[in-house]
């Protein structure tokens, strides 16, 4: 029996298909590890450093920018570490790792913004324990995005954009390895990262807020987000 034809261009798109599939494990494999990577080191942190090293060995060259970070948490006291991490992401605000935090700052709408991010998290159908952290947590955000709805946590990722650019400004001028893994994050989302400050502004089409509570006008913290 002669073998049936395929019809014209079904390689083409299985291979576009499988490149996709592709694309989509690496983006939850970064996102799950940065997720770990970027909150508290508390012991069950520290215990996930082999798994997560596992996670990102399946994509060549994705561990690449996580390795600093893990070698950190590894080599040093979980007490030395942790008091690190606070000193670091907590007690200042040039790290702060809530997302709306950049956008909004202490303005009164930043709790409109809060509501909106419940409302993705509700519409996926999953309880999402939020560790009572707020919603804009941005390893809470990854965790979404790599266990529980890709599409709905990149679109956060993306619409949020400025603020990640912004906190991986502020790492990079403190020298923090953290950085990396914040460009290992925007690497997964459409475009270029700017080059400074004054670019992610123009990215977020920045504007003085309208009203604002203890921020001055101009607060580099606070950057609008560009309405279509």
């Amino acid at each position: 029996m002669r073998k049936r034809d395929k019809p014209a261009g079904t390689d083409a798109i299985s291979k576009r298909a499988a490149a996709a599939r592709a694309t989509a494990a690496r983006n939850k494999a970064v996102y799950l590890a940065a997720s770990w990577c970027l909150s508290y080191p508390d012991q069950e942190v520290l215990d996930r450093l082999p798994l997560i090293r596992s996670v990102l060995a399946e994509h060549p060259g994705a561990g690449d920018d996580f390795e600093p970070v893990l070698a950190h948490l590894g080599s040093e006291p979980p007490m030395e570490v942790q008091a690190w991490y606070v000193r670091e992401f907590d007690l200042g605000k040039r790290h702060v790792l809530h997302l709306s935090y950049w956008t909004d700052g202490d303005t009164r709408r930043r709790g409109e913004v809060l509501g909106a991010f419940k409302q993705v998290y509700r519409r996926s159908e999953f309880l999402v324990d939020t560790h009572g952290e707020l919603p804009d947590y941005l390893p809470m955000v990854l965790e979404f995005a790599a266990c529980v709805d890709l599409d709905a946590g990149r679109d956060l990722l993306i619409q949020y954009r400025p603020s990640l650019e912004m906190l991986r400004l502020g790492l990079l001028d403190d020298k923090l390895p953290h950085s990396l893994i914040l460009a290992a994050i925007c690497d997964t989302l459409p475009g270029k990262s700017p080059a400074d400050q004054q670019a992610v502004m123009k990215m977020a089409g920045y504007g003085p807020p309208t009203e604002s509570v203890g921020l001055e006008p101009y607060d580099p913290r606070l950057l609008p987000l560009a309405r279509n």
